[in-house]
């Protein structure tokens, strides 16, 4: 009886769990192939042990869910005032789903945005209120269930029961004449990528 045979009898007479009866087996079944010293054999059994339990810990992911510091403390994103009123932009918007009215807007062309860029009527943009910007968001017209993904870039609607403003090119691209009923939904931080 080799050693390794005899450490196999010792085991098996005691309850182990069964991973570590398949890494003796297997430790066995190279000892009869080659012929391995018992520190190599040693050796193997630990780099099993660290391959199977290398699938049990957890992840860490990096949190996109808030902005990151200079776009949260960007001018864009602090509370501003408008019409008396101070609305107060929220630093994520993860989660974020609302139902409302939306409108458009495209007699801006040419203006620049509440974060600087120009206002493109034909682009695919919105404006919010309080959404943190940059954030892209899916609005849904819930009257023909056609959708579409904007950046949300500028500050609006500023009249009463308004959700969003959507720029021309994305109001068309949802059937959207006037105003409608629409579904915002959060779909990703755009701060490294505005």
């Amino acid at each position: 009886m080799t050693i390794i045979e005899s450490r196999f009898t010792l085991f098996k007479t005691k309850i182990i769990p069964v991973y570590k009866l398949y890494a003796i087996k297997f430790i066995k079944l190279r000892r009869t192939t080659i012929n391995l010293p018992l520190s190599s054999t040693t050796g193997i059994l630990i780099l099993l042990f660290a391959f199977l339990f290398s699938g049990c810990s957890i992840p860490t992911k990096t949190s996109t869910s808030s902005l990151s510091r200079s776009k949260q403390n960007a001018p864009y994103n602090r509370p501003y005032k408008v019409g008396g009123k101070t609305y107060y932009p929220i630093s994520s918007a993860v989660g974020y789903r609302e139902k409302g009215i939306a409108s458009w807007y495209g007699k801006e062309s040419g203006n620049r945005t509440a974060m600087g860029t120009r206002f493109n009527p034909q682009g695919l943009t919105a404006a919010h209120r309080t959404l943190p910007l940059p954030t892209k968001v899916r609005v849904t017209n819930l009257r023909n269930g056609r959708a579409v993904d904007v950046i949300v870039n500028d500050r609006g609607p500023f009249k009463r029961n308004r959700l969003i403003d959507l720029s021309h090119g994305a109001a068309k691209k949802i059937g959207l004449h006037g105003l409608t009923e629409v579904r915002v939904e959060y779909l990703e931080n755009m701060a490294s990528n505005p």
